[in-house]
Parts: C-alpha cells; structure tokens; sequence
C-alpha cells in the first residue's frame, strides 16, 4: 500500500508532554467496529468482560540517551539494541565526526569504543570498564525521550518515573510501552474484581520505533528487530482464555507484535523468546489477539498501519479526525485508544 495513505494532518498543540495525573485519569476513545465513542481509561473495568485478559508488557526503559564527545566533536548516541552484555547498536548523532575504532567519552566516568558502523548507519557500541553497563547508564544516562517531546522540552527528573509503566521490571528498553503508562493499583484492583485478568510478556522496545517510514510503499520498508519472550506457562494461560470464551487484549502495539510474532497458523500462541521485526498492515490475519488498547500514533508510522489493519483504515481515519477535533492529546504521553474490531 502507498504510505501516504496513512497520512493526517496533526495541529502542534495535540501533543502531550506531559502525562495525566493521577496516571488512570486520561481519556480513552472507544472504537467498536466502526463505533466511536468518548470515555475515560477509568471506564475500562465496565468495557470489557469478566473472563476477558489484558497483557502488558513488562519491560523496563533503561538511560539510554548519552551526551559525550570524541577529542573536540560533541556525539549523541541512543542505545538502541543490546547485542552482548558490553555492546549495544546505537543511533549516533553527529556521526560524520566518529570512525570505527574510535572512543567516546560520556562523561561520569563512562566511555565505549566505536567498534563498527552498521549499514543503517548506526554504530555498535562497546563499553568499556568492568560494571554493568546498566550501571553506566544510571550514572551517565537519561531518558530516551521521543522526539516529539525531546525537541519541545528538556528532559528533567519526573521523566524517570513518568516514562515508567507500573509494569517494568525487566530492563532493556530504550522506549516505553506507552499504553501501560495509564495503570494504577486502583485500576488494576478494579479491573480483578470485575473478572478481568492480566498477564506479562517481555519485548525490549528499540529506538526505531520512532523511525519515519521513508519508502513510498509499505512493501519496501524495512523493520527493525527487537528482542522478547513469551514464556511457555503464560502461553498456555493465554491459550485457555480463548479456549474458555475470554478475549485477549494486547495493551500497547509492543504486547500486541510479540503475540502475533508468537501466534501460529492455526491460532495458538506458542513460547517465544528471540528477536522479531514483524510488520502489521491492512490484510493481515490476527491470530493472538482480539482487542487493542493503545496510544495514538503517528502519521504515517508502522503504528498507525498496525492500528488501520485491525480496525480498518476508514475506520482508523474517522476516529483519529474525531480524537484531533475533540482535543484528546496524542503520542506518548497522551490519552487512550481501546479498539475492539467485530468478532
């Protein structure tokens, strides 16, 4: 399909740089079938159905954005892709100015050699020193904030906890699976009394997830991997909910493209662990999951493809006009999207 067919038209002000407070007061947009309708993420509870299970995804974003120089050039790099316990592939700014072999320092007592330059043009990274890389980043790092809120503010202290699902546990992210920013405890306790249950997978979310889809048609486009795993209990509890009648709704596009990755042919979600770079558009069969619970998204992003291919692109058109025209707020920090297709 062409690209720009997943194009709109976004005003500046639409897009949030900052979360809702408490985390369960934002908006959420109910889109069934082709029904659009206007709630709040407090309403969840009552829009889903005793035996139903949502799955979040527990990974946990890491510092990840590092400032440093090499001799007199300032470089920026954003980890991207963990390859061993001492390298990562990393997105490097002003990279015309950095050679293989050569060292950057990050300050704090941090510093990683350019081993070899990619073919996308990223860099991979090795650390040096005997500590956790992890470690490294806590020291040097900060937040891996998106560019769209990146480019209107700086990132400051509240970032580290409010780019930070309730969920996070397993570090390696270098962007949050959003749509889990609007949990609470409260929430959480509601949605277990009303009979829904939940469940955990990991996909450790890379920076090319903000990358712009740059071909013209979506055939040409090339995915980045990313790696997670589905372990074989949580499989089989997946499995039974849909055996038993219940619904399994992904919350985020990230806990979504790990059980597609994960579904085989005949429907059933199998153990998975290892990296996946599928792409989600119109015309794509889902095998693991019935329902959606998301941010907004980009225009003309994979996302937006990925949203578009479960609901229907005229479909996904109406309720993204409706959402601009109604003020919900877009993108990462923004509000919420529950999408519901026609069984």
């Amino acid at each position: 399909m062409r690209v720009d067919a997943f194009d709109f038209d976004l005003p500046p002000e639409r897009i949030a740089l900052r979360p809702a407070r408490p985390r369960d007061a934002a908006r959420m947009l109910v889109v069934e079938g082709s029904t659009i309708s206007d709630k709040g993420v407090r309403a969840l509870p009552a829009l889903l159905r005793a035996g139903d299970c949502l799955v979040f995804n527990d990974t946990r974003v890491i510092p990840a954005q590092l400032e440093g120089h090499r001799g007199e050039a300032k470089i920026g790099a954003t980890l991207h892709k963990r390859i061993d316990l001492r390298r990562w592939q990393a997105f490097i700014r002003n990279a015309k100015r950095l050679r293989a072999g050569e060292t950057v320092d990050f300050g704090s007592g941090v510093a990683a050699v350019a081993e070899q330059r990619l073919a996308d043009g990223s860099f991979v990274l090795a650390f040096a020193g005997d500590e956790p890389v992890e470690l490294l980043l806590e020291r040097a790092g900060t937040m891996p904030l998106p560019p769209y809120i990146a480019g209107k503010r700086a990132t400051d202290d509240a970032d580290r906890s409010d780019y930070q699902t309730m969920f996070a546990e397993k570090d390696g992210a270098v962007a949050a699976p959003t749509a889990a920013l609007h949990f609470t405890p409260e929430l959480l306790a509601a949605l277990d009394a009303a009979g829904i249950a939940t469940e955990t997978l990991t996909l450790h979310v890379g920076a090319g997830t903000f990358l712009p889809v740059k071909a013209d048609d979506t055939d040409d486009h090339v995915m980045h991997a990313e790696w997670g795993r589905i372990d074989p209990a949580t499989a089989d509890r997946l499995n039974a909910v849909r055996a038993g009648g219940g619904r399994v709704i992904a919350v985020g596009t990230t806990s979504l493209r790990l059980l597609e990755s994960a579904a085989r042919d005949d429907d059933v979600i199998a153990p998975f662990e290892g990296d996946t770079a599928i792409f989600i558009t119109p015309g794509y069969r889902f095998k693991a999951i019935d329902g959606l619970m998301t941010n907004f998204h980009l225009p003309r992003s994979t996302l937006f493809m990925l949203v578009s291919a479960l609901m229907g692109l005229e479909t996904m058109q109406a309720a993204y006009a409706h959402a601009i025209a109604g003020g919900y707020r877009f993108y990462s920090y923004g509000d919420a999207s529950l999408l519901l297709p026609k069984a």
